[in-house]
Protein backbone atom coordinates (compact mmCIF):
# COMPACT_ATOMS: atom_id res chain seq x y z
CA UNK A 1 0.00 0.00 0.00
CA UNK A 2 1.20 3.40 -0.83
CA UNK A 3 0.37 6.86 0.75
CA UNK A 4 -0.92 9.66 -1.39
CA UNK A 5 1.36 12.67 -0.71
CA UNK A 6 -0.30 14.87 -2.71
CA UNK A 7 0.51 13.66 -6.19
CA UNK A 8 2.33 10.96 -8.60
CA UNK A 9 5.34 12.20 -7.41
CA UNK A 10 5.63 13.06 -3.86
CA UNK A 11 5.48 17.13 -4.12
CA UNK A 12 2.84 19.83 -4.89
CA UNK A 13 1.86 20.80 -7.96
CA UNK A 14 2.72 24.38 -7.02
CA UNK A 15 6.20 23.70 -5.81
CA UNK A 16 6.74 21.97 -9.39
CA UNK A 17 8.62 24.34 -12.00
CA UNK A 18 10.26 27.59 -11.78
CA UNK A 19 8.69 30.93 -11.66
CA UNK A 20 10.83 34.03 -13.25
CA UNK A 21 10.26 37.57 -12.26
CA UNK A 22 11.15 40.52 -15.06
CA UNK A 23 13.06 43.42 -13.89
CA UNK A 24 9.64 45.55 -15.43
CA UNK A 25 7.46 43.79 -13.29
CA UNK A 26 9.28 44.63 -10.39
CA UNK A 27 9.52 48.24 -11.77
CA UNK A 28 5.84 48.54 -12.72
CA UNK A 29 4.95 47.55 -8.88
CA UNK A 30 7.10 49.40 -7.26
CA UNK A 31 5.90 52.45 -9.43
CA UNK A 32 2.56 52.32 -8.93
CA UNK A 33 3.26 51.76 -4.83
CA UNK A 34 5.11 54.60 -4.71
CA UNK A 35 2.59 56.68 -6.75
CA UNK A 36 -0.13 55.55 -4.19
CA UNK A 37 1.41 57.60 -1.39
CA UNK A 38 0.18 60.71 0.09
CA UNK A 39 2.29 63.76 -0.40
CA UNK A 40 4.49 61.76 -3.37
CA UNK A 41 3.51 64.57 -6.59
CA UNK A 42 5.51 62.57 -9.66
CA UNK A 43 8.26 60.05 -10.52
CA UNK A 44 11.34 60.94 -12.22
CA UNK A 45 13.51 64.03 -12.19
CA UNK A 46 12.54 66.85 -14.27
CA UNK A 47 14.00 66.07 -17.25
CA UNK A 48 12.78 62.51 -17.46
CA UNK A 49 8.96 63.87 -16.89
CA UNK A 50 9.70 66.72 -20.02
CA UNK A 51 10.88 64.03 -21.68
CA UNK A 52 8.21 61.32 -21.07
CA UNK A 53 5.28 64.19 -21.88
CA UNK A 54 6.92 64.67 -25.32
CA UNK A 55 7.42 61.00 -25.71
CA UNK A 56 3.45 61.05 -24.69
CA UNK A 57 2.58 63.31 -27.34
CA UNK A 58 3.72 61.61 -30.35
CA UNK A 59 1.41 59.18 -31.60
CA UNK A 60 2.37 55.34 -31.34
CA UNK A 61 5.19 56.38 -29.01
CA UNK A 62 3.64 54.56 -26.04
CA UNK A 63 0.49 54.41 -24.16
CA UNK A 64 0.58 57.48 -21.80
CA UNK A 65 2.66 57.97 -18.41
CA UNK A 66 5.18 55.44 -17.55
CA UNK A 67 4.55 53.65 -14.85
CA UNK A 68 8.35 53.14 -14.81
CA UNK A 69 9.67 56.31 -14.89
CA UNK A 70 12.14 57.22 -11.90
CA UNK A 71 12.47 53.99 -11.11
CA UNK A 72 15.03 51.24 -11.30
CA UNK A 73 15.61 47.69 -10.20
CA UNK A 74 17.95 44.64 -9.80
CA UNK A 75 16.61 41.44 -9.38
CA UNK A 76 17.48 38.43 -8.16
CA UNK A 77 16.25 34.97 -7.54
CA UNK A 78 14.80 35.82 -4.76
CA UNK A 79 15.40 39.36 -4.02
CA UNK A 80 15.50 43.38 -5.18
CA UNK A 81 16.90 46.10 -4.64
CA UNK A 82 14.58 49.26 -5.76
CA UNK A 83 15.85 52.93 -6.27
CA UNK A 84 13.10 55.68 -6.94
CA UNK A 85 13.32 58.92 -7.64
CA UNK A 86 10.22 61.30 -6.54
CA UNK A 87 9.13 64.73 -6.49
CA UNK A 88 7.26 65.62 -3.43
CA UNK A 89 4.30 67.73 -2.68
CA UNK A 90 5.02 71.43 -1.24
CA UNK A 91 4.35 71.17 3.03
CA UNK A 92 4.91 67.83 3.76
CA UNK A 93 7.49 65.85 5.55
CA UNK A 94 9.74 64.47 3.05
CA UNK A 95 11.20 61.85 5.66
CA UNK A 96 7.45 60.77 6.43
CA UNK A 97 6.77 60.70 2.92
CA UNK A 98 10.26 58.46 2.00
CA UNK A 99 8.88 56.15 5.02
CA UNK A 100 5.63 55.46 3.49
CA UNK A 101 6.99 55.33 0.41
CA UNK A 102 9.27 52.57 1.23
CA UNK A 103 6.78 50.81 3.62
CA UNK A 104 4.53 50.58 0.52
CA UNK A 105 6.96 49.62 -2.15
CA UNK A 106 8.37 46.80 0.18
CA UNK A 107 5.07 45.51 0.98
CA UNK A 108 3.18 45.43 -2.42
CA UNK A 109 6.55 44.10 -4.26
CA UNK A 110 6.76 41.21 -1.36
CA UNK A 111 2.96 40.25 -1.68
CA UNK A 112 2.70 40.18 -5.15
CA UNK A 113 6.04 39.30 -6.47
CA UNK A 114 7.39 37.06 -3.77
CA UNK A 115 11.02 38.79 -3.54
CA UNK A 116 12.39 39.70 -0.69
CA UNK A 117 12.90 43.09 -0.76
CA UNK A 118 16.58 44.14 0.87
CA UNK A 119 16.58 48.14 -0.06
CA UNK A 120 14.67 50.90 -1.17
CA UNK A 121 17.03 54.09 -1.66
CA UNK A 122 15.01 57.22 -2.64
CA UNK A 123 15.84 60.51 -4.37
CA UNK A 124 14.14 63.24 -3.84
CA UNK A 125 15.03 65.24 -7.15
CA UNK A 126 12.59 68.18 -6.21
CA UNK A 127 9.34 70.09 -4.48
CA UNK A 128 6.20 70.80 -6.42
CA UNK A 129 4.91 74.09 -4.92
CA UNK A 130 1.65 75.12 -5.21
CA UNK A 131 1.66 77.71 -7.87
CA UNK A 132 4.10 75.72 -10.37
CA UNK A 133 2.91 74.50 -13.22
CA UNK A 134 3.80 70.57 -14.10
CA UNK A 135 5.88 70.02 -16.94
CA UNK A 136 3.55 69.26 -19.81
CA UNK A 137 0.40 71.28 -18.94
CA UNK A 138 -0.43 73.65 -21.26
CA UNK A 139 -2.27 76.78 -20.41
CA UNK A 140 -5.58 77.19 -22.44
CA UNK A 141 -6.22 80.27 -24.34
CA UNK A 142 -9.40 81.72 -24.24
Amino acid sequence: MTENTGGKHGRAPGSRGRTTIADVVVEKLAGMAARDVLGVHALGSGFARSMGSMRERVPGAGSGKSVTRGVSVEVGEVQAAIDLEIVVDYGVSITDVASDVRENVISAVERMAGLEVVEVNIAVSDVKLPDEEDEGEQQRVQ
